[in-house]
């Protein structure tokens, strides 16, 4: 892992969303190798029930700026205090089919428990890099969507976890940056745009 890159990487912004959010990308470093730290949603809640996610959520004007936004909603999520996170960099922002534009902010977070506020958060799960990045772990799927066009999906499955949608599209730039994982060109299967579910 070579978070020097992040470091480097002069992300993509968007000017214009209807709504602006930003997430933490937790990096921890284990002595078995780098994990990421993802949360689980709680199923009740209205937005992606039970998807698994990193920390953050919508800007708040009192936030100066999308790392205030990031780390303040980690500390409401998962109690990670902003003076324990070493922020590395920023990876592009991405826009959401409901109309966000989500900055994500990647940064060092100590390897200890957590305390997840489980209004929001079911659970949280630290997932290595070895299993992220191992291709038979990845699936890529096309779809076809109405209004954007065709979309690639990512889906890790990783220890039981499913991370999928916005996080995993996240995810993957991190592993380009970070890890030498590429993206495979051709999807695993292409969804007809015609088909429910």
């Amino acid at each position: 892992m070579d978070l020097g890159r992040i470091a480097a990487h002069r992300p993509d912004t968007v000017a214009d969303a209807e709504r602006e959010a930003a997430v933490l990308v937790p990096v921890v470093e284990r002595a078995e190798g780098p994990a990421l730290l993802f949360t689980k949603r709680a199923d009740h809640l209205g937005e992606h029930p039970g998807q698994m996610s990193f920390p953050g959520g919508g800007r708040e004007p009192s936030d100066a700026d999308s790392t205030a936004t990031a780390l303040r909603e980690a500390e409401e999520e998962i109690g990670l205090r902003s003076e324990e996170a070493r922020v590395v960099g920023r990876l592009d922002d991405i826009e959401t089919v409901t109309g966000y534009a989500i900055t994500p902010v990647v940064a060092r977070v100590p390897d200890r428990e957590y305390d997840p506020d489980r209004r929001e958060v079911a659970e949280i799960a630290v997932l290595p890099l070895a299993a992220l990045t191992d291709p038979a772990n990845h699936e890529l799927e096309r779809r076809d969507h109405p209004e954007h066009g065709e979309i690639d999906v990512h889906f890790f499955r990783v220890a039981g976890y499913t991370v999928w949608g916005a996080t995993g599209r996240i995810l993957a730039q991190f592993l380009e940056l970070a890890c030498d994982w590429e993206r495979p060109s051709d999807p695993d299967r292409v969804v007809d745009p015609d088909v429910e579910g």
